[in-house]
């Protein structure tokens, strides 16, 4: 069965409801093991908001996510969790790979979830 826009978009804003922060990881997320930490300022995740979803897709609500990433480190993509720490990974993106030679951040401004 194919879901319509109005399904989808109510699977989306439940999402977003719970994903509510993002993280960096070495590869793609996985429940332990490749999320970054580290650095000073410290790694730790961010507070990410959804706009209402609409056509199947939802994003961001413009205001930019910004992670503090340890000298040393590679960004290869980014995580959704229900929690600042521990709490429960629902997906992941890859991203372009960023090395970082000194700390500094890795900037997110624009991020869209979609259901096909």
């Amino acid at each position: 069965m194919a879901l319509e826009d109005a399904g989808r978009n109510v699977m989306l804003d439940a999402l977003g409801a719970v994903a509510t922060f993002m993280s960096a990881h070495s590869a793609f997320p996985a429940t332990s093991g490749n999320e970054l930490a580290g650095g000073t300022p410290a790694y730790a995740r961010k507070a990410i908001a959804w706009d209402a979803a609409a056509a199947g897709s939802m994003s961001d609500d413009g205001s930019s996510v910004v992670l503090d990433i340890e000298s040393g480190d590679t960004v290869d993509a980014l995580g959704l969790w229900s929690a600042v720490t521990v709490g429960t990974l629902y997906g992941g993106a890859d991203v372009t790979t960023e090395v970082f030679g000194a700390q500094g951040t890795y900037t997110l401004t624009a991020f869209t979830v979609s259901v096909t």
